[in-house]
Order: C-alpha cells, then structure tokens, then sequence
C-alpha cells in the first residue's frame, strides 16, 4: 500500500454488511502473506479492483458507440 494522505471515512453499513466485511477480512488474512490485514486495507483493494474493472468497462463501451 502506497504510504500516501488517507482521510477518515465515518459511514454506516448494515449490520450483514458489516459481518460479510468480516469474512472478506478473514479471507485474506488467511490467504495472503502480507501479515495483519485490516479492515481499510481491505476495502481499498475492493474500491481499487471495482475501480479498474469500471474504467475498462468504460473504455468497451467508448469502442461500441
């Protein structure tokens, strides 16, 4: 993870929400090599993996029109 400026985020989630946040934490944790994984972690590699599946989405669909 880039040691760049990070901001604070105060949101609310369901509670399921939350509890599958949990079992994706647990998941790397398990799975990667990387020691102890965080929840913010986490969630910036799913925002950043989103990210790049919407922008090639984004590029397909500039080819088709």
């Amino acid at each position: 993870m880039d040691k760049e400026k990070r901001i604070q985020l105060n949101i609310r989630i369901a509670q399921e929400t939350s509890q599958k946040l949990d079992e994706i934490v647990s998941y790397y944790q398990k799975n990667t090599k990387l020691g102890r994984v965080y929840k913010a972690d986490v969630l910036t590699d799913i925002i950043e993996k989103s990210y790049d599946i919407m922008k090639k989405q984004m590029q397909m669909q500039k080819k088709f029109y």
